[in-house]
C-alpha cells in the first residue's frame, strides 16, 4: 500500500499446544454423532497428518494484552479471544438471571452455527481448549453452513450487490424472509444462493397459494357460512380419519426434523401438511351441503391451530396474527410443541373475522430489485 520493501523481522510467540491434544480431539469428533460426517471427516485428516501448535499472539497497537509481565506489547490473536469470549458471555448473562452458570452450560445442548470458512477454529482450537480447561462441555451440535451468495455472485457492498435488510424489510414482511431462507438451506455446506424470482415463486406458491390459501378459505367459510362459530361435528368418515391421522403425526414429524437441524425438511413437511388440508377441502366441497361439511370445518379450523404452532419458528409474526384470529387463549410463542399435534378448539368456539395474512410478491417489485443491481454492475 504504501510503496516500501517490507522488512523481516523476528518476534517471539505464544502458542497454544494443539498438536497435544490431536488424540482427545479425535476421540471427541469419533465419538459425536450429531456432526455432520462430511465436516468431521477432513477434520479427522487434519489430525492425521499432524495438527502444528497455535500461535495465538500478535504485535499489534490494539487487542487484548496478554497477562504477563513478559509479554508486553503483545496482544493475543483475535480468534483465541473469541473462544474464551463464547463461554465469559454466556456467563454473564447467567450471572444476571441468578443461574449457575458453569452448571447450566454443562447440562444443556451446545449448537455452535458456523459458516464452512471457520471449521478449523471450531472443530478443533475452541475444542481443545475446552479440553484444556476441563470445566466446560464441548458443543453437541456445529451446524456448518456454506456461503450466502446473491443472484449466483458474492455480496459485495462496495459493488453495490447486496440486499440491505433494512430496505429489504420496508418492502417485504420479515417472514417472508424468515421463511424463503429456511427453504432454501440446507444442513450441508453446500452454498446457498439468494435469487429475487426464486424468492417471489415459493412465497406466492408455497406460503400463499398452499399454506395461506388453506388458512384463509377455513377461516372465512366458518366466519361467513357458520357466523364465526366451529360447528359441532359428525361421525368421521375415511377421510376425515385421515386428516386427524394427519393431525396427530405432524408435530413429531416436524419437530425430528428441526431437532436435527433440518430446517429446511421441517418447513418442507409443513408445506406437505397444509397440501393435504387444501386437498381435504377440496375433495369435501363443503359449500355443496352446509350440514355434512359442519365435521369438515370443524377439522379445518383445528388444522389451521396446528399450522399457527408449526409455523411459529419459522414465521412467527403471521402465526401469532393467525393465533389471535383464531380467537384462542395466550399466544402462540407459549404453545408446547406437541400440541400442534392435538384437536383442542371444540365446538361452539368463536373465531376472530379473518383477515389475509400474506400479500402476493408483484413481478414489478422483484423487477425494480433486479434492475437496482444490474444498473450498479453496469455502472462499475
Amino acid at each position: 500500500m504504501c510503496g516500501t520493501t517490507p522488512i523481516s523481522r523476528e518476534s517471539e510467540h505464544y502458542f497454544f499446544k494443539l498438536s497435544q491434544f490431536a488424540d482427545a480431539l479425535k476421540e471427541w469428533l469419533e465419538g459425536n454423532k450429531n456432526l455432520q460426517q462430511e465436516v468431521k471427516n477432513y477434520v479427522l485428516n487434519w489430525i492425521k497428518e499432524g495438527l502444528l501448535d497455535w500461535d495465538i499472539t500478535r504485535d499489534l497497537s490494539w487487542g487484548v494484552p496478554v497477562p504477563l509481565e513478559e509479554a508486553k506489547g503483545k496482544v493475543l490473536y483475535g480468534w483465541f479471544d473469541n473462544h474464551l469470549g463464547y463461554i465469559a458471555t454466556a456467563q454473564k448473562y447467567f450471572k444476571e438471571k441468578g443461574i449457575d452458570g458453569k452448571k447450566a452450560w454443562n447440562i444443556s445442548t451446545l449448537y455452535h452455527y458456523i459458516g464452512k470458512d471457520i471449521v478449523y477454529h471450531h472443530y478443533l482450537f475452541l475444542p481443545a481448549m475446552r479440553l484444556g480447561n476441563g470445566e466446560y462441555k464441548l458443543p453437541d451440535f456445529i451446524p456448518t453452513r456454506g456461503m450466502f451468495m446473491l443472484e449466483q455472485q458474492k455480496f459485495s457492498k462496495s459493488r453495490g450487490w447486496y440486499i440491505g435488510l433494512r430496505e429489504f424489510l420496508s418492502k417485504f414482511p420479515a417472514d417472508y424472509l424468515r421463511y424463503y431462507l429456511s427453504s432454501i438451506t440446507p444442513y450441508a455446506q453446500a452454498d446457498v444462493n439468494f435469487d429475487w424470482t426464486d424468492f417471489q415463486q415459493r412465497i406466492n406458491n408455497e406460503l400463499i397459494a398452499n399454506i395461506g390459501n388453506f388458512i384463509h378459505r377455513t377461516l372465512t367459510f366458518t366466519w361467513t357460512k357458520y357466523h364465526r362459530t366451529v360447528p359441532e361435528h359428525g361421525d368421521y368418515d375415511a377421510l376425515d380419519k385421515e386428516l386427524v391421522e394427519r393431525v396427530k403425526q405432524v408435530a413429531p414429524d416436524v419437530g425430528t426434523e428441526i431437532e436435527k437441524n433440518e430446517l429446511t425438511k421441517g418447513l418442507r413437511k409443513i408445506v406437505e401438511f397444509s397440501a393435504f388440508c387444501n386437498q381435504y377441502f377440496q375433495k369435501k366441497q363443503p359449500w355443496t351441503d352446509l350440514e355434512k361439511a359442519k365435521t369438515t370445518l370443524y377439522l379445518c379450523v383445528n388444522a389451521v391451530r396446528s399450522l399457527a404452532i408449526l409455523l411459529e419458528p419459522y414465521t412467527p409474526f403471521s402465526a401469532e396474527r393467525l393465533w389471535g384470529q383464531l380467537n384462542l387463549d395466550g399466544n402462540v410463542h407459549e404453545q408446547k410443541w406437541d400440541a400442534a399435534s392435538q384437536i383442542t378448539i371444540k365446538s361452539g368456539h368463536n373465531i376472530h373475522q379473518p383477515s389475509a395474512l400474506f400479500e402476493r410478491i408483484q413481478d414489478k417489485d422483484i423487477e425494480k430489485e433486479k434492475q437496482k443491481l444490474h444498473k450498479t454492475t453496469t455502472n462499475d
